[in-house]
C-alpha cells in the first residue's frame, strides 16, 4: 500500500475536524445530506459529462494506483542489471542475452531486449519503445485529468450549494431564531467543495502524475541501456550513462562503489 496517500487523507480529515473544534464548531455540522449530495453527486455528474465512458471506466483502477505502491525497479537495480548484461554481451556476444528474455517479467523491457537480440536497428528499437512510452504517458495524463477536473468543479459546486442554502434560509426570514443556523449550514457545501477539491482531487491528480513520471524515468533508462548494449558500449561507460538519471549524491555514491569494486 502507498502509505503516503492514506496518511495524507487522514491528516486532511484531522486538520479540518480538529480545526473546527478549536474554532468552536462541531464537526457534526458536516453531516449535511443536501450539501454532500450537491458536492459529491454534482462533481461526479460534471466529470461524467466532461469525459468519455472509455476513460471513466478506468477510475476504479486509478484509485487502486493511488493507494497501491508501484511495482517498479529502482534506478539502481536497472543500472546493475544492464551493467551485468553489457559485460555478458561483450564476452559472449549479443545473442547470449536471448536466454535472459525468459527471466524478465516487465513486458516493456522484455520486448526491447527481444528486438535487440533479433538484430533490429537502434533507430527502430528507439522509435518503437519511445512510442510505447508516449502512449503510456497519454493514458496516464488522461487519468490524472479526471481528478484535476474534479478538483476544479468541486469548489464551484460548493459555492452553488451555499447559494441554494442561502436562498432557502432567506426565504423564511420570519423565523429569526433558526436563520443563523440555516445560513451556517448553507456554507457547509462550500467547505466540502473546497476540502474535496484541494485536499483530495487535486492532490490525487498530482500523485498520479508523479507516479507516471517515475515510471517514464525507469523506461527511459531501459531504452538507453538496451541501445548502449546494442552499440557494444563497455559496462563502465553504460553505468556512467545510466547514472545520469540519479540525483547527484546517489550518482556519486554509486560510481564510488563501482570504482572500488572494479579496483
Amino acid at each position: 500500500m502507498d502509505k503516503s496517500s492514506l496518511i495524507g487523507v487522514i491528516l486532511g480529515l484531522i486538520a479540518v475536524g480538529v480545526g473546527m473544534v478549536f474554532k468552536g464548531v462541531s464537526p457534526v455540522v458536516l453531516i449535511n445530506p443536501a450539501a454532500i449530495l450537491i458536492i459529491l453527486l454534482g462533481t461526479v455528474a460534471a466529470v461524467v459529462i466532461a469525459f468519455p465512458t472509455s476513460e471513466l471506466k478506468k477510475v476504479p483502477k486509478l484509485f487502486g494506483i493511488l493507494f497501491k505502491e508501484q511495482e517498479l525497479m529502482s534506478p539502481q537495480e536497472v543500472i546493475k542489471l544492464f551493467t551485468g548484461w553489457a559485460e555478458l554481451a561483450r564476452k559472449e556476444g549479443l545473442l547470449s542475452l536471448e536466454s535472459k528474455t525468459n527471466e524478465i517479467n516487465d513486458p516493456f523491457l522484455k520486448n526491447g531486449l527481444s528486438l535487440a537480440v533479433d538484430g533490429q536497428s537502434a533507430d527502430y528499437i528507439r522509435d518503437v519503445m519511445n512510442e510505447e512510452v508516449s502512449a503510456m504517458e497519454e493514458r496516464h495524463g488522461a487519468g490524472a485529468g479526471i481528478f484535476t477536473q474534479a478538483g476544479t468543479y468541486a469548489p464551484t459546486l460548493g459555492v452553488l450549494g451555499a447559494v441554494i442554502g442561502l436562498i432557502a434560509a432567506l426565504g423564511n426570514m420570519k423565523d429569526t431564531d433558526s436563520l443563523g443556523h440555516a445560513i451556517s449550514a448553507a456554507f457547509v457545501a462550500t467547505l466540502l467543495g473546497i476540502f474535496t477539491g484541494y485536499v483530495l482531487w487535486h492532490p490525487f491528480a498530482n500523485k498520479l502524475k508523479r507516479k507516471s513520471k517515475q515510471e517514464v524515468k525507469i523506461k527511459e533508462m531501459m531504452i538507453e541501456g538496451i541501445l548502449s548494449i546494442l552499440e557494444g558500449e563497455a559496462p563502465r561507460v553504460l553505468e556512467q550513462k545510466l547514472s545520469s538519471y540519479l540525483p547527484a549524491e546517489e550518482k556519486r555514491k554509486l560510481l564510488e562503489e563501482s570504482g572500488g569494486a572494479n579496483g
